[in-house]
Formats: structure tokens, sequence, C-alpha cells
């Protein structure tokens, strides 16, 4: 593992090396609480406390946008310590309605987190989130620095333009087959814009055309993720797949509503509070630069590189980092306090 600590002017970033003891995920327990949380234009937000009630509260921000709040990352948190809030955001999961992009922006997003809040009466959160997790736990910081604690970030994505062309485009030559494949869904004309290609046949295709578009997406993400892709994942599945991509592809075509201001230059309204960005060093969804980036905006932040890891949230190597500092910010309220087991 490489520890990044903060920079002084005109030095350079102080690097060392330490190992990583092994830990496993935590058994997954049922929720000790559901809550449907309507949020306004016939949106109604599914939400699941885990752990234990007196515990520190901490929201969970899924990735996607669109995809839900996967049992695995509820698992990172020890139960006898955490009251974890695990929301699945609009459009996503088992909120209603699945897949609809109507009413759904990172500003509905950002005041569903008040909303949700509120409902629960929790003052102030630990907030954790992976992916566009990261993202929206950044912007939530920002927005309303009062409400957090503590920010743990892993595998950061900016929603830049940049960041968005280089998972569509930028990264065919790191997988020229595996991208061949993911164009040959669109006419060759449309093969160097597949972004907007593909959310067009999401939103207004016919189901077989929006099936093709979701499954090439969902292949060629896990092509870049390192993980291994069934060939038929199932009508069930599939359907899952289209609802979450036409979320995420109507996000990705707004670059995420966060460019004016740009998500980097929020960062300047986030409170000095403990502070982690964990991102494996070969991630190929979400580069490591732009972990770096928000460190060098966020100096109080700590980043640690997770060797061996890529942007599988399972991963072995990443599964420890998290759970470690879980672990450690449970007992002492702090990332860097050691084990706590």
């Amino acid at each position: 593992m490489i520890f990044m600590n903060r920079r002084d002017k005109g030095t350079a970033p102080i690097v060392t090396l330490a190992p990583m003891p092994a830990r496993a995920l935590y058994p997954d327990f049922p929720p000790f609480a559901r809550h449907e949380v309507p949020v306004g234009k016939g949106h109604v937000l599914h939400v699941q406390e885990h752990g234990c009630a007196d515990g520190v509260a901490v929201v969970v921000l899924h990735g996607g946008p669109g995809s839900g709040c996967a049992p695995l990352l509820r698992r990172y948190f020890d139960p006898g310590r955490y009251r974890v809030v695990c929301i699945d955001q609009r459009g996503a999961g088992l909120s209603r309605p699945r897949g609809s992009v109507a009413h759904n922006t990172t500003a509905h997003l950002l005041r569903d987190l008040r909303l949700v809040r509120a409902h629960l009466v929790i003052s102030r959160w630990l907030v954790v989130g992976g992916s566009w997790g990261a993202t929206l736990a950044l912007a939530h910081a920002a927005a309303e620095p009062e409400a957090v604690t503590a920010l743990l970030l892993r595998a950061v994505f900016l929603a830049r333009e940049q960041d968005i062309d280089w998972f569509f485009q930028g990264a065919r030559a790191l997988e020229p087959q595996a991208w061949s494949r993911f164009a040959a869904v669109a006419p060759a004309r449309q093969q160097e814009a597949m972004l907007p290609f593909l959310a067009q046949a999401l939103a207004q295709g016919e189901r077989a055309q929006a099936g093709a578009a979701a499954l090439a997406w969902w292949r060629w993400e896990q092509a870049l993720a390192g993980a291994g892709v069934p060939d038929d994942p199932g009508d069930a599945l599939l359907d899952g797949l289209i609802d979450r991509y036409r979320v995420q592809s109507h996000y990705l075509l707004h670059r995420c509503w966060l460019d004016a201001p740009p998500l980097l230059d929020r960062c300047a309204e986030v409170q000095s509070v403990p502070t982690l960005l964990l991102h494996g060093l070969a991630d190929r969804v979400c580069r490591p630069e732009s972990a770096q980036a928000v460190q060098c905006r966020l100096p109080h932040s700590r980043l640690r590189w997770v060797e061996g890891a890529g942007h599988d949230p399972s991963h072995p190597a990443m599964v420890a980092a998290m759970v470690g500092a879980l672990d450690g910010y449970a007992v002492h309220g702090d990332f860097g306090a050691g084990d706590a087991r």
C-alpha cells in the first residue's frame, strides 16, 4: 500500500510503503428498518438501515448513477458499531419509478439527502461513496458541510468532460478487442460518439435495441474493470441494466450537472473533517489522477493507493483498505488510527 501525504508548497509529496493486513467483509444481516421516503414529482426513495440503531451514523452512496445500493457496500461496516443508511437514489434499485430520468438531476439527489437525513433524525453523518458515489459525496459535503462528520471516497470520479470521454473513447487502446465489440452495437458513423448513441437507444429504442445497448455498455465496463462477464445475464438482470444505464447516460450527457462550478472548485466549501481517498492503482474506469486532483484541493485529506486493485469494489486489497479504515474510524474517529479489531 502506498500512502501519499499532503503536499507542502515547493516540495514533492512524501511517499512511504506500508502493508495492509488482510480483512474480510462483514457478514450480511437483514435491515433493522426500511423506509419509503417520498421526495416529490412521483419519486419515492427506498432506504434501508443496517447494523445497530445507536451506532455511528453513516450514509452509503452507491455508484452509477443508477446502480442501486448493492449488499456488498454495507458489508464494509461492522454491524455492531455502525448505523448504516443505504439509499437507492432516484431511478435506482428499489426506489420508484425505477429507471426514470424525469426530475432526476444531481441537485435533486442533494435535496434528497437532506430529506432522508431529516426523516431519520440524523444531524450529522459519515459519508462513504465509491465512483459516482464519491462524486455525490463530495458535492454533498460542499453543499451541506455542517452535515458531514467525515468522508471516505473510493475510486473518485470527477464527472469532467475528459473523464467521460476517457471511458467511451479514450480507453479503447487498453482493451482494443473489447472496445471493438462495444462499438459494434452502433453504426460505424456513430462509433466516435458512443454516449449520445447509447443514450438515445436506452431512452427511446425498442426493448431489443435498448437491451443491446445496455449489454454492450455493461460488457465494456466489466472489461475495463477486469471482471469476468457471463455470456447471458438473463432477462431480469437485463431489464435492470437497461434502467441503470438509462439513468447513467442521462447524467453523463449533462456531465452530471457539475460543471458550473466544477466539482474540484466546489471542494473549497468542504470542511476540514477526516477525509480518506482510496484509489486502486490499476483502476482503468476512474483514473488515479482524479484522486490526486481531489487531494490537492483538500489539503487535510489523505490519499492511499491500493496496489493491485482496479475499479472492482470487491477486490481483496480494496476490501482490506475499506474495512480497515472503517474499523479504525468507528473506534477512534479517524481513518489513520490503525487496526481496531
